[in-house]
């Protein structure tokens, strides 16, 4: 219960904009995910199909949330839930990290939490795009590869639109590891093979309408904004170098108004 309750409070900030997600035309919906002590306590799952089904705290979590939204906050599809397709992860959407490696800094350390506390971080995510990088061996490979895949995110040729979040296999996480790389060793390697020449991204480059504004061509354009541009977290089972993208929803353009939120989980 008390990771409910936090998820609850944190969805309630006025700068996470549960309404205006709530009544999106778009894919996107809270995507819950817990750090801390508290994820083995209560058994949740930061392994093997982390964002799949089989784990009762991890899908009861992310249903309590989406039935308040539903039956407390009118949340209806078709009436006040606008969005055009949705996602799967409208049902239920949380997950733990993987903290197992004392080498890697957790999601909510990063955000500014304190090592060894239990924190719940909602994120406006979409479904899950699959980066399949089997034949990457360094970590500027890995990283070139998952650049690629994110600058998919809402549309290759759209930049500052949404954030997004990567979660980051075992396999592609040893990787990095073998070789010294931390979050901010990985976080900057991605930053810098997300920045593309403007003049490939304007509108009607390409013979695509989409894009970014023409007085920009000259730019090198970076993907996502800076402030909680792209998050990363770890989980996932070993097995293949198969790590998820969760793209964002456009909204958190307005950087200003539309936060990820924190909030650390009472005792």
């Amino acid at each position: 219960m008390p990771v409910v309750l936090a998820v609850v409070e944190a969805a309630l900030k006025p700068e996470f904009s549960m309404h205006g997600l709530l009544a999106t035309l778009g894919f996107a919906g809270p995507v819950v995910i817990v750090n801390g002590p508290v994820t083995k306590r209560i058994g949740m799952n930061s392994k093997g199909n982390a964002l799949g089904q089989g784990n009762r705290a991890n899908a009861s979590i992310g249903r309590a949330l989406q039935l308040l939204i539903r039956n407390m906050g009118g949340g209806i599809p078709q009436e006040i839930d606008r969005s055009i397709l949705g996602n799967p992860g409208k049902y239920t959407f949380c997950f733990a990290e993987d903290e197992d490696d004392e080498d890697w800094m957790p999601l909510n350390v990063s955000r500014g939490s304190a090592h060894g506390s239990s924190t719940v971080t909602l994120f406006h995510g979409d479904g899950v795009q699959g980066c399949v990088a089997w034949h990457s061996r360094t970590p500027e490979e890995v990283s070139r590869s998952l650049a690629m895949a994110l600058l998919s995110v809402c549309h290759p040729k759209t930049c500052q639109w949404s954030k997004a979040l990567l979660v980051l296999c075992p396999d592609h996480y040893k990787i990095y590891q073998q070789n010294g790389w931390g979050r901010p060793e990985i976080q900057a390697a991605l930053w810098e093979a997300l920045k593309r020449p403007g003049k490939d991204l304007i509108r009607g480059a390409h013979g695509v309408p989409e894009g970014i504004e023409p007085s920009r061509a000259d730019e090198i354009v970076d993907k996502f904004h800076e402030e909680d541009g792209l998050l990363i977290v770890r989980a996932g089972g070993k097995g293949a170098g198969q790590s998820a993208i969760i793209g964002g929803w456009p909204a958190q353009r307005k950087v200003e108004e539309i936060k990820i939120v924190s909030k650390e989980v009472g005792t």
